[in-house]
């Protein structure tokens, strides 16, 4: 291993530009999936780096042991996927989490955490992470949850997605006057047409594509295409926040 400004960094990393990082050799192909490992735990940091670092298709380019390392070990190693671990000792992985995905074009964000059903993971993916992994997930899961994210997708089933509202909605006190979260949301939401207010609803519900398709009597293709279209226009980076949103709507 090489450190290089207080990050861990493997020996014979290829750098982002595609060149060899330290004790690399020059020319080496790029990586597909670069991933950096955000952990306090040195165990979690080195399990991780084992079940990542052996595949063809996945690059663990850097280790960080706390979130105040994270912004120097982006700029260095330009990871596609971040597994950022919740509690650290100085600077915690949602407040990094915030940080990172306010930047511009920044890396998908994987959060590790010990609870399934977390007001910090709720937090964290409002921040923009693209899902969240418990630390007993089995590796192979760990493996196809990187690789999703990497391509854009989201990590949470539906299933999930529902327990993540009613965790919510059971924790939520009722508001007393005025709810500016609310009033934000409506406010998002106000510009939709009424189709794609429909599908937003329905992925507040937890509803799959093929739900969706089959209650709104469309293709799953055209449901995607709603998807995506409802991440632009709502500036989101996934469908858990667009049912965050409506969730905070009080549309379900």
């Amino acid at each position: 291993m090489a450190a290089v400004a207080g990050v861990t960094v493997p020996s014979g990393v290829p750098g982002p530009s595609g060149g060899a990082g330290p004790a690399g050799v020059a020319g080496a192909a790029v990586p597909s999936v670069r991933v950096l490992i955000v952990d306090d735990d040195a165990l979690v940091r080195a399990g991780l780096s084992m079940i990542l670092g052996g595949l063809p298709d996945l690059t663990v380019v850097g280790e960080a042991a706390d979130g105040g390392e994270v912004p120097a070990a982006v700029a260095a190693y330009a990871p596609d996927v971040v597994l950022m671990d919740i509690r650290m000792p100085r600077v915690d992985g949602l407040t990094a989490t915030e940080a990172l995905r306010a930047q511009p074009h920044p890396p998908e964000v994987l959060v590790l955490t010990t609870f399934d059903a977390d007001e910090q993971v709720l937090r964290a993916l409002r921040a923009g992470a693209a899902g969240f992994l418990l630390k007993d997930t089995p590796p192979a899961e760990i493996v196809h949850a990187v690789r999703r994210v990497a391509a854009g997708e989201a990590t949470l089933s539906p299933t999930v997605t529902r327990r993540l509202i009613a965790h919510v909605t059971a924790a939520a006190p009722a508001p007393v006057g005025p709810d500016p979260r609310r009033e934000r949301a409506l406010r998002a939401l106000s510009g939709l047409s009424e189709r794609e207010r429909q599908v937003a609803v329905a992925l507040g519900r937890g509803r799959t594509n093929a739900e969706i398709a089959g209650e709104l009597f469309m293709s799953v293709a055209t449901v995607k295409a709603y998807v995506s279209r409802l991440l632009t226009r709502l500036d989101l980076n996934n469908r858990v926040q667009v049912a965050l949103l409506v969730h905070d709507a009080g549309l379900v």
